[in-house]
């Protein structure tokens, strides 16, 4: 039986992070008693960053207590506080392999639907003061996810969480989200992505532009090297530097499925690419 353990909010605030300040809702606690849930938040929770979370189609965040004991171990952590991870519900059961996109589950008072996994940002390693952490939550399928609200109602917990309907296609949370961020992904795959109803636009478009590609320009796909300018550098951690480069006087290039996230918002303008020096401090042995 899958149980909502901690119902956790938190308003966005700003800190101050690497020598600047980040507006973020990553700081969540936990809360007690019923809180009600409408369909684009939880009373009392908001988002820094409207264009990456929260809304209808994500307007609840689920994180599993067996992932959250995952990363404990293998980052060595003793203690956890509930929300570390951003999460609204913390959760019992319902693992990332299993759930379904499509899926709906009653909770208290409200029903919702699971629409798509979570797209991890910088945030979740600055909260944790983890940095890799947002491309390890991907590389051990461990993402968490979100839902849409087709039922408002109070929910608190120690609730129980009932399935009542499963999605289509039967493609898991971690299908779905390896799907989009690793390679090898089958046509086939990536059809049954596109008709999944309850798939957020913004996945479903990226899935969309995967399946037919922008057309290349005739001739060669490389006309030689061209001159950047490095416009910006931001240091992410100590291990992490960003390097901001432009290209004076390129044309904009044509929308491709890099353009998109899959939240739905625009790329910038600037690319942007990061170079990484990896910690070698020794790491926890952990199982499932």
């Amino acid at each position: 039986m899958s149980t909502l353990v901690s119902v956790n909010v938190g308003m966005p605030k700003d800190v101050e992070w690497n020598g600047r300040i980040v507006h973020t809702g990553i700081w969540k606690s936990a809360v007690s008693g019923p809180r009600m849930v409408r369909r684009r938040n939880v009373d009392g929770d908001g988002q820094g960053d409207p264009y990456g979370h929260g809304g209808e189609q994500r307007a609840v965040f689920f994180y599993q207590l067996e992932s959250i004991e995952y990363w404990q171990a293998y980052f060595g952590h003793e203690s956890y506080e509930f929300g570390q991870f951003g999460e609204n519900f913390t959760v019992t059961g319902l693992p990332d392999d299993e759930v379904c996109v499509g899926d709906r589950y009653r909770i208290g008072e409200a029903e919702f639907e699971v629409t798509q996994p979570r797209v991890t940002c910088f945030r979740v390693g600055m909260r944790l003061n983890e940095p890799d952490l947002p491309s390890l939550l991907v590389s051990h399928g461990r993402p968490g996810f979100y839902f849409r609200v087709l039922e408002e109602g109070h929910v608190r917990s120690g609730d129980e969480i009932v399935r009542t309907r499963r999605g289509p296609h039967g493609m898991t949370v971690a299908d779905v989200d390896a799907l989009l961020y690793t390679p090898n992904r089958t046509t086939e795959a990536l059809e049954s992505a596109v008709d999944l109803p309850a798939l957020s636009p913004g996945w479903r478009q990226s899935f969309r532009d995967l399946l037919s590609p922008a057309e290349k320009p005739a001739g060669p796909g490389w006309t030689g090297f061209r001159p950047l300018t490095v416009t910006r550098l931001v240091r992410e951690s100590a291990t992490i530097m960003s390097v901001y480069l432009d290209a004076p006087g390129e044309p904009s290039r044509p929308r491709g499925p890099a353009s998109t996230s899959p939240s739905g918002c625009p790329a910038p303008k600037e690319r942007r690419w990061s170079a990484a020096i990896r910690s070698r401090r020794p790491r926890a042995t952990a199982s499932t």
